[in-house]
């Protein structure tokens, strides 16, 4: 199709379109995503939307658009190229799926990351699944953004055809248009939890049992629980009856009461009850990533890295946690060269040139927290210096 490009081995086939392993020119390995055109009709809107917003995304923890070929007849989309997505990672590295506590908790922070980025970019993903998130060695990048919607400042009533059906948020399920970034919030908590358990949390076959796994561990929702949901355009009032369930009995593979936590703080049923993707990072189940990060910076300074070029329509805001994340190449590239997490230690994980003041960690021990699904549970966290606020947990787990 194109000089500068040459196919290596087929790697999968979608809806509209086909990816292959290339090389460039420069030897260097590629993916390309080819799509064949319609006579009558061009380009495909997904392609076309795809494109249009990757141009835009600039993370370590998004696929990079790195070029755009169009013939008559076909149009080539050129990434870079990774090893493998999550569930094949998962498949490979993990123990009958289950990927180990840290390698977990390290991938929850990329992907937490690269969500918190195009939330702020006003970006919905709308299809986070393993099979969307692409990982190289111990990198992990949201990818597949054929879905993806960009968000306007009025609520937009979008498509309820979103989101592969596992990981579908119970408002999509219900036939709400006007949902946000908290269904991203809901897809990646339902991975969390396949990560460490290797198989899916809710694994319904159509979309009323999907709804029915999920009010059998969270309890059937009421107004009362979530005023509304009556009101909903797929709400049934002859669903089953179920009381919520601990989802300790549901994952067996880590004791961690802050792996609950914030588990339960993205699987809410009301979506602005869901927790953001920025306040996730700041969650204590993260601090012994991002503690490890500072002591590498304090234990190796090294010149500042150069700021990444800015997309004219990137927000001019950049949260402390944001201006992090751009800087996590360098601990990315340090773990890269690694095929099992568990087998690091964690202070080799170096950020290079992050600024004291914005991630200096009290490192002060915290409590364990028991959590109940019928308790308030609330915990201080460690305290980012360059604001002096507190991050306090407080979190109304649902109750049928």
């Amino acid at each position: 199709m194109d000089r500068n490009y040459q196919k290596l081995e087929r790697l999968g086939e979608g809806t509209y379109a086909t990816v292959f392993k290339g090389i460039n020119r420069q030897g260097e390995t590629v993916a390309l995503k080819e799509i064949t055109l319609d006579p009558e009709e061009g380009a495909p809107s997904t392609a076309i939307r795809e494109i249009s917003l990757m141009k835009e995304l600039d993370h370590p923890n998004v696929i990079k658009l790195l070029d755009v070929v169009h013939t008559e007849t076909k149009l080539m989309l050129v990434f870079e190229f990774m090893e493998r997505d999550l569930k094949k990672y998962m498949d490979v590295k993990g123990e009958h799926g289950a990927l180990d506590p840290f390698t977990v908790k390290w991938f929850m922070f990329q992907l937490m990351s690269g969500i918190q980025y195009i939330h702020e970019f006003r970006v919905l993903h709308r299809d986070l699944k393993p099979q969307n998130l692409l990982v190289k060695k111990a990198q992990l990048k949201i990818g597949d953004f054929g879905l993806a919607r960009a968000t306007g400042i009025p609520v937009i009533s979008f498509s309820s055809e979103v989101v592969t059906l596992w990981y579908r948020s119970p408002d999509v399920l219900l036939g709400s248009r006007n949902y946000n970034s908290s269904i991203d919030i809901w897809s990646a908590g339902c991975i969390m939890a396949e990560m460490i358990t290797g198989r899916p949390l809710f694994s319904g076959s159509n979309n009323e049992d999907q709804l029915i796994k999920i009010f059998r561990v969270l309890g059937t929702p009421t107004e009362a629980t979530w005023p509304g949901v009556s009101q909903l355009p797929n709400w049934n009032p002859d669903f089953p009856s179920f009381s919520t369930q601990s989802l300790r009995r549901f994952i067996l593979h880590t004791s961690d009461p802050l792996f609950f936590d914030l588990l339960l703080r993205m699987l809410q049923y009301r979506p602005e009850a869901r927790i953001s993707a920025k306040d996730a990072l700041k969650h204590p189940y993260f601090n012994e990533i991002l503690s490890s990060i500072q002591a590498g910076v304090q234990s190796n300074p090294q010149p500042h890295l150069n700021d990444r070029a800015i997309a004219p329509a990137r927000p001019q805001h950049h949260s402390r946690t944001q201006n992090l994340v751009h800087r996590q190449s360098h601990a990315q590239e340090k773990l890269s060269s690694q095929d099992q997490l568990h087998n690091i230690s964690i202070p080799q994980i170096q950020l290079q040139g992050l600024p004291q003041q914005h991630n200096q960690i009290n490192s002060q021990p915290q409590p364990q927290p028991q959590l109940s699904n019928n308790a308030i549970y609330s915990q201080p966290s460690n305290r980012i210096a360059s604001n002096n606020t507190n991050y306090n947990l407080q979190l109304s787990h649902p109750t049928a």
